[in-house]
């Protein structure tokens, strides 16, 4: 296997192509007793409209799609996985989002059972016309948990508002009617598609022998006929304004919830350019909105919100937000305030600020590996933006406090902003 090593963090990496196509890299972690592997296509609910491997015009498949695939690749005709994984003393899961569809479990014995069989279901899809009839109900069971949630509804709201036509405006698990749509072809296209190993990456993390983990993947593995390099997507282009400025519904809820989203244009850029920006928001975020944070405090302090108000940056290629989220008895007037804050924020973003964020940044990320679950999971959502999370701290330490001023003022714009509500139903028989 080829080491790949970053001499400032002191940690290495193995990767090795297999003959069967799939993109192996190994973490070791010497001591280690929990052992994590994590199978992952680059694969996520924004996917809808792509070329199929081996075809020349694109096609549009139903919302939803890809994690309804994600919950057929756990049937098979003669035995229950999880309860497979579980006898050999494993914990098994898998999660869709919007850019990536993940097969994961970890384990302290068996490994490399569980490992091979973790390779198989993956790359043995056991679909028939019976079975996806009966996942729809399933699913459509799953669709209304989350329309019932306040929290949930909030949050896809407010993409919603920011977004034209972005796939990412749309629920992961699609909505009733599209998966009703879902027919076996069209999940066999998907499959054929997104999970040729030249669109997946297999991520193993614990203290292991690397020839073993080579010789369980490639007996698993198996040939594919197309090879893959890369899928093409098609994304329509997405204006840099957003589409509304508020959207307002009632639910169930104690309090009114409330989240704030701050459309990026900043977009198109991979690797350490990527990585780079999204570092940079996030610690501007926090110097901002986190609980040690002036501004925080005095929004906290005039009672207008509590220990749930927070903020995150999440980017990719094709798209980006800043949500700020929490509850509060006046959600406009925590808006109005923070729209303020854009204009004079001198007072909130100071070199002072910049650097105990970027200290506690520093050692949040060292700390991390301490963990085989963060260094895998960060390992795969890094690897498709063309970035290996063992170089993430040469970028951290790059990263200067006119960085911050730069990106804070072409990002924090009042023009892309947005405010999605959640008040609490009316009581009956009042106004």
């Amino acid at each position: 296997m080829k080491k790949i090593r970053n001499d400032s963090l002191r940690e290495e990496i193995y990767n090795q192509k297999l003959d069967n196509g799939i993109n192996l890299f190994y973490f070791p972690k010497k001591g280690f007793t929990k052992k994590y592997a994590i199978f992952t296509t680059n694969y996520g609910s924004t996917d809808n409209k792509f070329v199929p491997l081996g075809e020349d015009k694109p096609v549009e498949l139903p919302e939803g799609i890809a994690h309804f695939l994600e919950h057929k690749l756990f049937e098979e005709p003669d035995e229950d996985l999880f309860q497979k994984f579980s006898s050999q003393g494993a914990y098994v899961n898998a999660y869709t989002n919007f850019n990536q569809t993940s097969y994961l479990f970890y384990s302290t014995d068996n490994f490399y059972k569980n490992l091979k069989l973790l390779v198989n279901f993956v790359q043995s899809p056991f679909l028939t016309e019976e079975n996806i009839e009966k996942e729809k109900g399933i699913i459509a069971q799953e669709i209304q948990m989350y329309q019932d949630n306040p929290k949930w509804v909030v949050f896809f709201n407010t993409l919603k508002a920011m977004y034209y036509s972005h796939p990412v405006r749309t629920d992961i698990a699609g909505t009733v009617e599209s998966i009703n749509k879902i027919s076996k072809d069209d999940l066999e296209t998907a499959y054929k598609t997104f999970y040729n190993p030249g669109n997946m990456v297999l991520f193993v993390v614990g203290d292991l022998d690397s020839e073993e983990i080579v010789k369980t993947v490639n007996s698993a593995g198996k040939d594919y006929a197309d090879k893959l390099d890369d899928v093409e997507r098609i994304v329509q282009n997405e204006p840099d304004d957003v589409l509304l400025k508020s959207i307002e519904e009632r639910m169930l809820t104690s309090k009114p919830l409330f989240h704030i989203g701050i459309k990026d244009n900043e977009l198109n850029l991979t690797g350490r350019d990527a990585v780079k920006k999204d570092i940079i928001t996030n610690i501007i975020l926090d110097m901002l909105f986190t609980n040690s944070s002036e501004f925080y405090n005095e929004l906290y302090s005039d009672g207008l919100v509590d220990s749930s108000f927070g903020a995150y940056f999440t980017g990719k290629k094709t798209y980006g937000h800043s949500l700020i989220a929490g509850q509060s008895d006046n959600p406009q007037e925590v808006y109005d305030r923070i729209r303020r804050m854009f204009k004079k924020s001198d007072k909130y973003i100071t070199e002072e600020a910049f650097l105990r964020i970027k200290r506690k940044e520093i050692g949040g990320f060292l700390t991390g590996f301490n963990s085989v679950e963060f260094i895998a999971n960060n390992l795969t959502d890094l690897y498709f933006q063309d970035f290996l999370l063992i170089d993430y701290l040469d970028v951290l330490n790059e990263i200067k406090f006119d960085d911050i001023l730069k990106r804070f003022n072409s990002h924090f714009r009042e023009d892309r902003s947005v405010i999605s509500i959640i008040w609490p139903e009316l009581e009956t028989g009042k106004n």
